[in-house]
Protein backbone atom coordinates (compact mmCIF):
# COMPACT_ATOMS: atom_id res chain seq x y z
CA UNK A 1 0.00 0.00 0.00
CA UNK A 2 2.61 2.65 1.09
CA UNK A 3 4.46 1.57 -2.30
CA UNK A 4 1.31 2.37 -4.38
CA UNK A 5 1.02 5.35 -2.64
CA UNK A 6 4.74 6.53 -2.94
CA UNK A 7 3.91 5.82 -6.96
CA UNK A 8 1.89 7.77 -7.11
CA UNK A 9 2.86 10.67 -5.33
CA UNK A 10 6.23 10.72 -7.73
CA UNK A 11 4.08 10.37 -10.58
CA UNK A 12 1.99 14.08 -9.20
CA UNK A 13 5.18 15.78 -8.55
CA UNK A 14 6.77 14.55 -12.41
CA UNK A 15 3.18 15.54 -13.75
CA UNK A 16 3.08 19.32 -11.78
CA UNK A 17 6.88 19.71 -12.66
CA UNK A 18 6.29 18.97 -16.14
CA UNK A 19 3.33 21.33 -16.02
CA UNK A 20 5.48 24.46 -14.07
CA UNK A 21 8.34 24.00 -16.52
CA UNK A 22 5.96 24.79 -19.86
CA UNK A 23 4.30 27.34 -18.03
CA UNK A 24 7.45 28.85 -17.03
CA UNK A 25 8.63 28.01 -20.51
CA UNK A 26 6.00 30.12 -21.95
CA UNK A 27 5.84 32.80 -19.70
CA UNK A 28 9.45 33.66 -20.18
CA UNK A 29 8.97 33.47 -23.89
CA UNK A 30 6.18 35.87 -24.28
CA UNK A 31 7.00 39.25 -24.95
CA UNK A 32 6.43 41.59 -22.29
CA UNK A 33 7.57 44.94 -24.06
CA UNK A 34 3.75 46.16 -24.18
CA UNK A 35 0.76 45.97 -22.04
CA UNK A 36 -1.19 43.61 -24.09
CA UNK A 37 1.31 41.31 -25.34
CA UNK A 38 1.12 41.50 -29.27
CA UNK A 39 -0.41 44.92 -29.46
CA UNK A 40 0.89 48.21 -29.31
CA UNK A 41 -1.52 50.48 -27.57
CA UNK A 42 -0.98 54.20 -28.36
CA UNK A 43 -1.98 57.24 -26.47
CA UNK A 44 -2.67 60.16 -28.88
CA UNK A 45 -4.59 63.78 -28.78
CA UNK A 46 -7.11 62.61 -31.96
CA UNK A 47 -8.01 66.38 -32.20
CA UNK A 48 -5.05 67.90 -34.06
CA UNK A 49 -5.31 67.68 -37.89
CA UNK A 50 -3.24 66.55 -39.56
CA UNK A 51 -1.55 64.49 -37.31
CA UNK A 52 -4.27 62.94 -35.29
CA UNK A 53 -8.10 63.46 -36.05
CA UNK A 54 -11.61 62.32 -36.69
CA UNK A 55 -12.28 62.23 -40.65
CA UNK A 56 -15.87 62.82 -42.46
CA UNK A 57 -16.87 59.49 -41.19
CA UNK A 58 -15.97 59.65 -37.79
CA UNK A 59 -12.93 57.59 -38.34
CA UNK A 60 -9.68 58.76 -36.50
CA UNK A 61 -6.88 59.30 -39.00
CA UNK A 62 -3.57 61.51 -39.71
CA UNK A 63 -0.01 61.58 -39.99
CA UNK A 64 0.77 60.10 -36.85
CA UNK A 65 -2.21 57.52 -36.69
CA UNK A 66 -1.00 55.77 -40.01
CA UNK A 67 2.72 56.42 -38.10
CA UNK A 68 1.47 54.01 -35.57
CA UNK A 69 -0.24 51.90 -37.77
CA UNK A 70 3.16 51.41 -40.05
CA UNK A 71 4.87 50.92 -37.17
CA UNK A 72 2.33 48.43 -35.70
CA UNK A 73 2.66 46.62 -39.00
CA UNK A 74 6.51 46.41 -39.33
CA UNK A 75 6.76 44.73 -35.38
CA UNK A 76 3.99 42.13 -36.58
CA UNK A 77 1.44 43.63 -34.26
CA UNK A 78 -1.95 44.66 -33.43
CA UNK A 79 -1.97 48.90 -32.85
CA UNK A 80 -5.03 50.12 -30.45
CA UNK A 81 -5.10 54.06 -29.77
CA UNK A 82 -6.26 55.57 -26.38
CA UNK A 83 -7.50 59.42 -27.18
CA UNK A 84 -6.87 61.77 -24.07
CA UNK A 85 -6.16 65.35 -23.89
CA UNK A 86 -2.46 66.49 -24.02
CA UNK A 87 -2.71 67.60 -20.48
CA UNK A 88 -3.20 64.19 -19.10
CA UNK A 89 -1.12 62.27 -22.14
CA UNK A 90 1.73 61.64 -20.36
CA UNK A 91 0.28 60.60 -16.70
CA UNK A 92 -1.30 58.24 -18.80
CA UNK A 93 1.88 56.81 -19.96
CA UNK A 94 2.87 56.92 -16.31
CA UNK A 95 0.11 54.79 -15.32
CA UNK A 96 0.82 52.22 -17.89
CA UNK A 97 -2.22 53.13 -19.86
CA UNK A 98 -0.96 52.56 -23.29
CA UNK A 99 3.16 51.55 -24.27
CA UNK A 100 3.49 54.54 -26.05
CA UNK A 101 2.32 58.48 -26.69
CA UNK A 102 2.83 59.31 -30.19
CA UNK A 103 1.22 63.39 -30.50
CA UNK A 104 4.17 65.93 -31.71
CA UNK A 105 6.25 65.00 -28.51
CA UNK A 106 9.92 66.72 -29.20
CA UNK A 107 12.86 64.76 -28.64
CA UNK A 108 14.41 66.64 -25.61
CA UNK A 109 17.43 65.84 -23.08
CA UNK A 110 15.11 66.44 -20.02
CA UNK A 111 12.20 64.08 -21.57
CA UNK A 112 15.04 61.61 -22.32
CA UNK A 113 16.23 61.49 -18.15
CA UNK A 114 12.97 60.39 -17.44
CA UNK A 115 12.01 58.27 -20.30
CA UNK A 116 12.76 56.52 -23.57
CA UNK A 117 12.45 58.11 -26.70
CA UNK A 118 12.69 56.91 -30.55
CA UNK A 119 14.61 58.66 -33.13
CA UNK A 120 13.07 61.29 -34.95
CA UNK A 121 10.47 60.41 -37.56
CA UNK A 122 9.54 64.40 -37.61
CA UNK A 123 11.59 67.53 -38.36
CA UNK A 124 8.87 70.03 -37.97
CA UNK A 125 9.18 74.01 -38.66
CA UNK A 126 7.49 76.45 -36.89
CA UNK A 127 5.64 79.17 -39.12
CA UNK A 128 4.18 82.62 -38.97
CA UNK A 129 1.26 82.90 -40.52
CA UNK A 130 -0.50 86.27 -41.77
CA UNK A 131 -2.16 87.44 -44.27
CA UNK A 132 -0.78 87.88 -47.73
CA UNK A 133 1.28 90.50 -48.16
CA UNK A 134 1.01 91.74 -44.53
CA UNK A 135 5.06 93.09 -44.29
CA UNK A 136 4.00 94.15 -40.24
CA UNK A 137 4.83 90.68 -39.52
CA UNK A 138 7.99 89.54 -41.02
CA UNK A 139 9.15 88.09 -37.02
CA UNK A 140 9.05 86.50 -34.13
CA UNK A 141 9.63 90.05 -32.51
CA UNK A 142 7.13 91.72 -34.90
CA UNK A 143 3.95 89.67 -32.82
CA UNK A 144 4.24 91.96 -29.56
CA UNK A 145 1.13 93.65 -29.53
CA UNK A 146 -0.30 91.76 -32.21
CA UNK A 147 -4.02 90.22 -31.92
CA UNK A 148 -2.72 86.03 -32.57
CA UNK A 149 -4.85 83.34 -32.63
CA UNK A 150 -3.31 80.64 -30.52
CA UNK A 151 -4.54 77.53 -28.59
CA UNK A 152 -3.40 78.77 -24.49
CA UNK A 153 -1.68 74.78 -23.97
CA UNK A 154 0.83 75.05 -26.88
CA UNK A 155 4.00 75.78 -27.26
CA UNK A 156 3.22 78.27 -29.71
CA UNK A 157 0.80 80.05 -27.58
CA UNK A 158 3.14 80.01 -24.86
CA UNK A 159 5.89 81.52 -27.05
CA UNK A 160 3.40 84.22 -28.53
CA UNK A 161 2.39 85.45 -24.89
CA UNK A 162 5.87 85.18 -24.01
CA UNK A 163 6.11 87.49 -26.93
CA UNK A 164 3.69 90.36 -25.72
CA UNK A 165 1.12 89.20 -28.50
CA UNK A 166 -2.40 89.64 -27.35
CA UNK A 167 -4.44 85.92 -27.31
CA UNK A 168 -7.32 84.81 -28.63
CA UNK A 169 -7.62 81.40 -27.63
CA UNK A 170 -8.38 78.68 -30.39
CA UNK A 171 -9.29 74.98 -29.97
CA UNK A 172 -6.61 74.18 -33.27
CA UNK A 173 -5.46 75.79 -36.62
CA UNK A 174 -9.36 75.99 -38.30
CA UNK A 175 -10.38 77.81 -35.64
CA UNK A 176 -7.25 80.52 -35.74
CA UNK A 177 -7.06 80.39 -39.88
CA UNK A 178 -10.99 81.01 -39.53
CA UNK A 179 -10.04 84.25 -37.45
CA UNK A 180 -7.52 85.63 -39.51
CA UNK A 181 -9.23 84.84 -42.99
CA UNK A 182 -11.86 87.32 -41.22
CA UNK A 183 -9.44 90.23 -40.03
CA UNK A 184 -10.72 89.20 -36.66
CA UNK A 185 -6.64 87.83 -35.73
CA UNK A 186 -3.53 89.53 -36.99
CA UNK A 187 -1.74 85.91 -37.37
CA UNK A 188 -0.73 83.14 -35.64
CA UNK A 189 2.13 81.28 -34.56
CA UNK A 190 1.56 77.33 -35.43
CA UNK A 191 3.12 74.13 -37.36
CA UNK A 192 3.87 74.71 -40.92
CA UNK A 193 2.82 70.94 -41.58
CA UNK A 194 -0.59 71.59 -39.99
CA UNK A 195 -0.54 74.81 -42.09
CA UNK A 196 0.06 73.03 -45.27
CA UNK A 197 -2.11 70.87 -45.24
CA UNK A 198 -4.60 73.50 -44.35
CA UNK A 199 -3.88 75.56 -47.48
CA UNK A 200 -4.35 71.95 -49.42
CA UNK A 201 -7.94 72.32 -48.38
CA UNK A 202 -8.66 76.02 -48.70
CA UNK A 203 -6.02 77.20 -51.77
CA UNK A 204 -7.34 80.10 -52.64
CA UNK A 205 -7.50 81.39 -48.78
CA UNK A 206 -5.72 84.95 -48.60
CA UNK A 207 -3.33 83.72 -45.99
CA UNK A 208 0.27 82.86 -46.26
CA UNK A 209 3.17 81.12 -43.82
CA UNK A 210 6.87 82.66 -42.59
CA UNK A 211 9.38 80.27 -42.19
CA UNK A 212 10.48 81.24 -38.59
CA UNK A 213 12.10 77.78 -37.62
CA UNK A 214 15.57 79.42 -37.08
CA UNK A 215 14.34 82.36 -34.51
CA UNK A 216 12.41 79.64 -32.38
CA UNK A 217 14.08 76.57 -32.99
CA UNK A 218 13.20 73.07 -33.81
CA UNK A 219 13.16 70.36 -32.42
CA UNK A 220 12.34 66.61 -33.72
CA UNK A 221 9.29 64.83 -32.75
CA UNK A 222 9.89 61.08 -31.84
CA UNK A 223 7.83 58.11 -29.71
CA UNK A 224 7.84 58.63 -26.37
CA UNK A 225 7.98 55.36 -24.26
CA UNK A 226 8.00 54.50 -20.29
CA UNK A 227 11.83 53.79 -18.89
CA UNK A 228 11.61 50.39 -18.76
CA UNK A 229 10.40 49.84 -22.42
CA UNK A 230 14.01 49.05 -23.76
CA UNK A 231 13.16 46.31 -25.62
CA UNK A 232 10.14 48.88 -27.22
CA UNK A 233 12.51 51.23 -28.17
CA UNK A 234 14.80 48.80 -29.90
CA UNK A 235 11.63 47.48 -31.64
CA UNK A 236 10.55 50.89 -32.87
CA UNK A 237 13.66 51.80 -33.36
CA UNK A 238 14.35 49.28 -35.85
CA UNK A 239 10.84 49.63 -37.22
CA UNK A 240 11.41 53.47 -38.36
CA UNK A 241 14.72 52.93 -39.88
CA UNK A 242 12.63 50.57 -41.93
CA UNK A 243 9.82 52.66 -42.73
CA UNK A 244 12.59 55.21 -43.47
CA UNK A 245 14.48 53.40 -46.11
CA UNK A 246 11.58 52.17 -47.65
CA UNK A 247 9.85 55.71 -48.25
CA UNK A 248 6.98 55.48 -45.95
CA UNK A 249 7.67 58.12 -43.62
CA UNK A 250 8.31 60.64 -46.76
CA UNK A 251 5.01 59.71 -48.45
CA UNK A 252 3.30 59.98 -45.63
CA UNK A 253 4.68 63.21 -45.12
CA UNK A 254 4.24 64.66 -48.52
CA UNK A 255 0.23 63.10 -48.04
CA UNK A 256 -0.58 65.46 -44.73
CA UNK A 257 1.49 68.49 -45.07
CA UNK A 258 2.75 68.69 -48.83
CA UNK A 259 6.58 68.40 -48.69
CA UNK A 260 8.75 65.90 -46.76
CA UNK A 261 9.49 67.23 -43.15
CA UNK A 262 10.82 63.65 -42.20
CA UNK A 263 14.34 64.63 -43.25
CA UNK A 264 16.73 67.45 -41.07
Amino acid sequence: MNKKIAIIIAGLVIIIGAVFGISKMTSSSKDNTTIKAGTFTVGLEGTYAPFSYHDDKGQLTGFEVEIARALAKKMDMKVNFVQSKWDSLIAGLNAKRYDAVINNIGITDRRKENYRMSTAYLYPKAALIRRTGDTSLNSLSDINGKTMAQSVTSNYGKKAKEEGANIKAVAGIIEAMNLITTNRADGSLNDMGAFENWKQSNPDADVEAVDISKQMGSTPDGVLMNKDSKKLQEKVNKALKELREDGTLTKLSKKYFNKDLTKE
